[in-house]
C-alpha cells in the first residue's frame, strides 16, 4: 500500500506539472483563445494539433520543444499507449531527422524511467496481475542470458509481448539497466523511423489526392524497406544464436494484438 501511494503521488505530481506546462506556463500570453492541449486520440486530432503547434512554434520554438519532450516522457514513463501519434507529430514539427533523433532519445529515456518506476513501486503488482507473462519472459531471458542484449533487440523488433509490458517487467527479470537502455535506443529505431518519416511526409500534403500520388507512395515504400533491414539482420542472428520457439519468431503485435 505504501508503494502504491508513493506511485500515485508521483503520477499526480507529474500530471499536474504537465498540465501547468501546457495550460498555464504560456510564454507571451494565452495559448490560443479558449484552446486547451490534449493528447491526440485519432488522426484528425493529430492533424489539428500539428497545425496549431507548427503555427505556435514560429515564435516559441524552445517552448514547443519543451512541451513535446515533457508529454513524450510522461507517456513513456507511465506506460501510457499512443506514442505512435507523438512520433508522427515529431516528424511534422521537427522534420524527419531531427524528429527521429528526438524520438529515439525520448523513447529510451522514457522507457528507462518506466523501468526505474517499476523497480521502485511496481514489482509486486506486475507479478500479481501478469504471472503467466512474467514467467514466460523469465524463462526466455534465462535461456538467452549468454546473449541477452541481442535477445532484447529481438524482443523490440519482433515483440512477443507489448513494449510497455517489457518495460515494466524488465526489473523483475534482472535485466541490467544499461542493456535495457541501449536495447530500447537501438531496437526501436525502425519503428520510430517509420512514424517520424511518415509524419514529415504527411505534413507536406495539402490534399487527399497528394496522399495517393506516386511520389508519396514511393517515399513511404522506401521508408518501409529501409526500416526492414535491421529486423532482417536480427532475425538471421536469432536463428543461429538465440533459443526461440518457431511460434515465437512468427508472432507480431500490432497495437497490442497478436497477429501471425
Amino acid at each position: 500500500m505504501r508503494r502504491l501511494c508513493g506511485f500515485l503521488v508521483l503520477l499526480g505530481a507529474a500530471s499536474c506539472g504537465l498540465y501547468l506546462l501546457s495550460a498555464r506556463l504560456r510564454p507571451g500570453g494565452p495559448l490560443g483563445a479558449g484552446r486547451s492541449l490534449k493528447f491526440p486520440s485519432d488522426l484528425e486530432e493529430l492533424r489539428e494539433l500539428a497545425e496549431f503547434l507548427q503555427y505556435y512554434k514560429q515564435e516559441h520554438q524552445s517552448y514547443v520543444l519543451l512541451l513535446f519532450c515533457a508529454a513524450y516522457l510522461y507517456k513513456q514513463s507511465f506506460a501510457i499507449p499512443g506514442s505512435s501519434f507523438l512520433n508522427i507529430l515529431a516528424g511534422a514539427l521537427f522534420g524527419p531527422w531531427m524528429g527521429l533523433l528526438l524520438c529515439s532519445a525520448l523513447t529510451s529515456v522514457g522507457a528507462t524511467c518506466c523501468y526505474l518506476l517499476s523497480r521502485a513501486f511496481g514489482k509486486q503488482f506486475v507479478v500479481y496481475w501478469f504471472p503467466d507473462k512474467v514467467a514466460m519472459l523469465q524463462r526466455k531471458v534465462e535461456e538467452n542470458r549468454s546473449c541477452l542484449f541481442f535477445f532484447l533487440l529481438f524482443l523490440r523488433l519482433f515483440p512477443m509481448t507489448p513494449n510497455w509490458f517489457l518495460n515494466l517487467a524488465s526489473p523483475i527479470l534482472n535485466i541490467p539497466v544499461s542493456q535495457f537502455f541501449f536495447s530500447v535506443l537501438i531496437g526501436l529505431i525502425p519503428y520510430n523511423f517509420i512514424c517520424v518519416q511518415t509524419g514529415a511526409i504527411l505534413s507536406q500534403i495539402t490534399s487527399l489526392d497528394a496522399i495517393f500520388s506516386w511520389g508519396t507512395l514511393l517515399k513511404l515504400l522506401a521508408i518501409a524497406m529501409v526500416a526492414l533491414i535491421p529486423g532482417t539482420l536480427i532475425k538471421q542472428f536469432s536463428r543461429t544464436h538465440l533459443k526461440l520457439d518457431e511460434k515465437d519468431q512468427s508472432v507480431r503485435l500490432l497495437n497490442g494484438k497478436k497477429s501471425t
